[in-house]
């Protein structure tokens, strides 16, 4: 059920057309397209030339760098018919990077770019090692990193440990006199807590555990700053943005009066405004006037009357109650869509039909032979396919229950080489007729494989969140024959988990010290007034014949000195807090003792006189 809020600061029309002039600066590198590229998505906005920024993507991909990974998959995926080229390598290399040695940064980027290429992850790790970070990384950036990832997963794993770190970061917000929440790092990273909150809530559908006051003060705390000092910070508060608009659960609304607040028998109707947090109409909100009085007499006049739509602009007929001339206080009650939202999972069993499985000649000299397989049952022959071949794939996947065809979440094809052990996935995409087709170009393609020939096992992989029979099969063996083979027939697979070479750490260098003669000179300085006093001491003499030797005054002197050795001892070895505690017993002490040396002497001197 969403609850409708109402926040003292939003983006107005003009405050989200500089967000987008900021957003559509020429980007430079992958993480100024993405924040670019995303950032005008989130607001709505329309990305020019997607072919150019495709190309783009792809110029500047390092494919075996984590982040640049994320960045291109992440864009690509705002932009339509962009599809970032994936290999084994670069599939082993984000598959590694979900691990608990990893920063929370690098398993976000590596589960979201996973995520946004369409490949496989084991949600139920990424949820271990995403607990044992936060673990390690007990901060509000981290765990905000953390809430963005598990909204990523499947949400057949257990999430409700990382769920409650919403409540926990939400007890870590700053409070400003009532009306602002925020974190002390930032707007940035309040936007993101939010987005993330929302994401995740929105994902296992549970409300998130935020109040309302709570999330009417956390807009008013992202959207009081009109200019913003970066790319990464304006992305960010358009994320905000686009997850406070379109959520299940909390919609903050923005009422304003359209024209003057004034109603006459020329002009009888009143006219509201409600928008989201990025000023565009809310349709679905209901406007219900509860009261209406006027301020002279406070008498009820109107009560319980709903405000209806019009072009997108809710307008009640005040005078048709006939009011008297003067002024009159509304309460005015504004609440989103009243129809519980509720999330079903219809889960069903799929069928493989139609598999069919050929090598195609490319110059069509020799006419194609097509073999259909029936699942589960694997081809009793193997196929051969050189750098002159293709070797095609078709098929369909159909609802056992209904006959209706399918079209899952994942659906991979995985060859499998026999000997060295190497693993090349590819994606599975359906036709216009949700034909699935998958041909293989041994020519274009040697890269993936490392040139290495051989036989591979045929694999189809099918899964989704509403299959209760999800699909492993081995379908037929394919020999695969490369000409310019550059690696022997069998090698060592490869592993990204050997020793890593030693990182030897460079301490900072200490500061040149003063030369010697330098420091001996100050010190001389320093004690000159001492053995100044000694040596007058030596030629006019010392007197200390009213020196007493009483208890008193001897305890004086002996505190006095402790004071001074306790000096000593704070600048070599004591804290203040501790120094302070010696202080009170030693100067206590003193205190009493001089305090009983001085009496005495008086009374002696009152005595001689």
């Amino acid at each position: 059920v969403r609850i409708a809020l109402t926040p003292a600061h939003h983006l107005s029309l003009s405050d989200v057309a500089r967000l987008q002039d900021l957003l559509s600066q020429p980007f430079t590198d992958l993480e100024s397209a993405y924040y670019s590229v995303v950032g005008l998505t989130k607001l709505g906005a329309s990305v020019p030339d997607h072919k150019e920024v495709c190309q783009f993507l792809k110029s500047q991909l390092d494919p075996t760098s984590v982040d640049s990974l994320f960045f291109a998959a992440e864009t690509s995926q705002a932009i339509s018919g962009c599809e970032i080229p994936v290999s084994n390598e670069t599939r082993d290399i984000l598959l590694a990077a979900v691990s608990e040695d990893s920063s929370m940064t690098q398993i976000h980027r590596a589960v979201s770019a996973l995520s946004s290429l369409g490949l496989p992850l084991a949600s139920q790790e990424v949820v271990g090692a995403l607990i044992a970070r936060i673990n390690k990384e007990d901060n509000v950036v981290a765990i905000t990193l953390a809430l963005q990832t598990a909204a990523r997963l499947s949400q057949q794993a257990e999430l409700g440990g990382i769920l409650e770190e919403i409540e926990d970061l939400t007890a870590r917000l700053d409070d400003l006199g009532g009306i602002y929440l925020q974190f002390e790092e930032g707007l940035e990273t309040t936007a993101m807590f939010v987005t993330a909150a929302y994401s995740l809530s929105d994902h296992v559908d549970m409300e998130p555990p935020l109040k309302e006051d709570q999330v009417i003060q956390l807009v008013n705390s992202i959207f009081s700053k009109k200019s913003w000092d970066s790319l990464a910070e304006a992305f960010s508060v358009a994320s905000a943005a686009a997850a406070l608009s379109n959520n299940r659960f909390h919609v903050p609304v923005i009422v304003s009066v359209q024209g003057p607040a004034t109603v006459s028998h020329s002009q009888p109707t009143l006219q509201l405004l409600v928008t989201d947090v990025m000023s565009q109409p809310l349709a679905s909100a209901n406007v219900l006037v509860e009261s209406a009085y006027a301020v002279a007499s406070k008498s009820t006049i109107l009560s319980q009357a709903p405000f209806t739509l019009n072009d997108g602009v809710f307008e009640l007929n005040f005078m048709s109650a006939r009011p008297a001339s003067g002024y009159y206080q509304f309460t005015v009650a504004v609440t989103g869509d009243s129809r519980l939202v509720l999330k079903v999972k219809v889960s069903t069993e799929v069928a493989v039909t139609n598999m069919d499985l050929s090598v195609v000649d490319k110059d069509q000299s020799i006419g194609t032979k097509t073999t259909r397989v029936d699942y589960p049952s694997k081809a009793k022959s193997p196929f051969t396919a050189d750098s002159h071949q293709n070797f095609a794939m078709s098929f369909q996947l159909v609802d056992v229950n209904t006959g209706v065809e399918l079209t899952p979440h994942q659906t991979f094809v995985r060859l499998h080489n026999q000997k060295t052990g190497q693993e090349v996935v590819f994606v599975a995409e359906p036709d216009s007729k949700n034909l699935y087709k998958f041909e293989l170009d041994t020519a274009e393609r040697k890269s993936e494989f490392d040139s290495i020939s051989g036989t591979y096992f045929l694999y189809l992989i099918v899964g989704d969140a509403t299959l209760e029979n999800p699909i492993l099969w081995n379908v037929a063996d394919v020999v695969l024959k490369f000409v310019d083979e550059e690696a022997p027939a069998t090698i060592q697979p490869k592993t990204l988990y050997i020793p890593k070479p030693e990182i030897k750490h460079l301490f900072r260098e200490p500061e040149k010290k003063p030369p010697t003669v330098v420091s001996n000179t100050f010190t001389a300085l320093i004690l000159s007034p001492f053995l100044l006093l000694l040596i007058l001491w030596f030629k006019l003499g010392a007197n200390i014949s009213n020196f007493s030797f009483s208890p008193s005054t001897i305890l004086f002197h002996v505190g006095h000195a402790a004071l001074l050795g306790l000096m000593y001892v704070y600048w070599t070895h004591l804290n203040m807090f501790q120094t302070l505690k010696y202080l009170a017993i030693i100067g206590g002490v003193t205190f009493l003792a001089g305090n009983r040396m001085l009496a005495q002497k008086a009374v002696k001197r009152l005595e001689k006189k």
